[in-house]
């Protein structure tokens, strides 16, 4: 087993999360992910991507299901494996995404009660019940800021407070990553109070890890407010094929277009991979470019980032300039990942869609991997006394 600090990632999806933390410095040594066709793309990708198999394989079944003490053998193999991980002096972290709908001002909104709101307390159990030395949650903006959901996260975290971690807390906007998509997400991190002391940070009776201290800020390139204040293009009258020159005084990087060349979506393998309707064609040309203010069919504008990577409930993103939805390849350009990264031809496209959707965008995975790594290094180097300071 290697020296880096070792992952063990749960909802594991088509691997966006973990190829971000993987890119950074960690690895990823178990996967767990309950839908078999997003596994099937996990392992595919991986393949495609030449990357390592996680020493530790891959756990296809319910993360809730862990944590069933009916489900005590699964439990204690993970018990296990983190011990064994251990036993290297490695480092271990937990990272995961339970998915959200549950939780999502555009979905069903059943917060905990529902099933999919029951696996972040599942979650939260798991990391209670191995203790990891730190662990990454990662949840939609819902929970956090909507008050019946947010009751529901600060048990979370009382839960978590009692098991032992110090917390540390960010709603993100993956744009600031460089990521062409305005994608607002929560962010909660943890760390074992004991790990924290021995990478050389003397806490008092802080439940916070002081924001001065863990460097949310490290790998943000563009801070939203600038993003936010340049001036975008809003909407041009629709025109197949029209060509249009980038316009002055906003980052070309942060675009769909941009995205699109430097990936060469016509080239990409899933480039073929797009919903053909069977009517409403002449719908499709009578919006605007950059028209995305309903909540279905919005077309993207070239020369902007694009909202939301969400492809369930109807929603439709359709191509700048081209009577069409978007395709795989251009869905994945939009989720910030690298050009060789490839879904398998024999997944659907709803699950193909659905996946891109549910993960962290590529950009933004990285940038929190190295984020995590950031504090672990410079603990490490620079022990810091923080006893005598206030919350962050």
């Amino acid at each position: 087993m290697s020296d880096r600090p070792c992952i063990f990632s749960f909802f594991a999806g088509s691997g966006f999360l973990d190829l971000g933390f993987e890119t950074s410095g960690f690895n990823i040594i178990y996967v767990n992910e309950i839908f078999s066709p997003f596994m099937a793309a996990y392992r595919y990708s991986r393949q495609v991507l030449n990357l390592p198999l996680p020493e530790y394989g891959y756990y296809e079944g319910d993360a809730g299901d862990i944590t069933k003490l009916t489900q005590g053998l699964q439990a204690q193999h993970l018990r296990e494996l983190v011990q064994d991980c251990r036993k290297s002096h490695n480092i271990v972290g937990f990272i995961g995404g339970p998915p959200c709908p549950d939780f999502s001002i555009g979905g069903k909104n059943r917060g905990r009660l529902g099933d999919n709101g029951k696996l972040s307390a599942s979650y939260v159990e798991l990391i209670c019940r191995n203790l990891p030395d730190f662990f990454l949650f990662e949840n939609v903006k819902g929970l956090w800021k909507t008050t019946k959901h947010r009751l529901f996260f600060e048990s979370l975290k009382q839960q978590l407070l009692e098991a032992g971690y110090i917390l540390t807390e960010r709603l993100i906007n993956s744009i600031e990553y460089g990521v062409p998509q305005d994608r607002e997400r929560i962010i909660l991190i943890g760390f074992r109070n004991n790990f924290i002391k021995d990478i050389g940070i003397k806490l008092g009776s802080e439940k916070l890890l002081p924001k001065r201290y863990f460097p949310w800020g490290n790998y943000i390139l563009y801070p939203q407010k600038k993003v936010f204040a340049y001036p975008w293009r809003k909407c041009e009258a629709f025109q197949e094929n029209s060509i249009m020159p980038c316009p002055d005084g906003i980052p070309q990087e942060l675009t769909v277009e941009y995205w699109f060349r430097k990936n060469n979506v016509l080239k990409h393998p899933n480039a073929e991979n797009c919903f053909k309707p069977r009517t409403g064609i002449t719908r499709f040309a009578a919006i605007d470019e950059g028209d995305d203010s309903k909540k279905s069919f919005k077309r993207l504008h070239r020369w902007r980032y694009s909202p939301t990577a969400c492809y369930g409930n109807n929603e439709v993103h359709l191509h700048p300039y081209k009577i069409r939805r978007i395709s795989v390849a251009e869905a994945l350009a939009i989720q910030s990942l690298p050009a060789n990264f490839v879904l398998p031809e024999n997944m659907s496209l709803t699950n193909m869609f659905k996946t891109i959707g549910n993960g962290v965008p590529y950009l933004a995975s990285k940038a929190l991997g190295e984020t995590i790594m950031n504090f672990l290094e410079t603990s490490v180097t620079n022990a810091v006394d923080i006893s005598n300071l206030t919350t962050g």
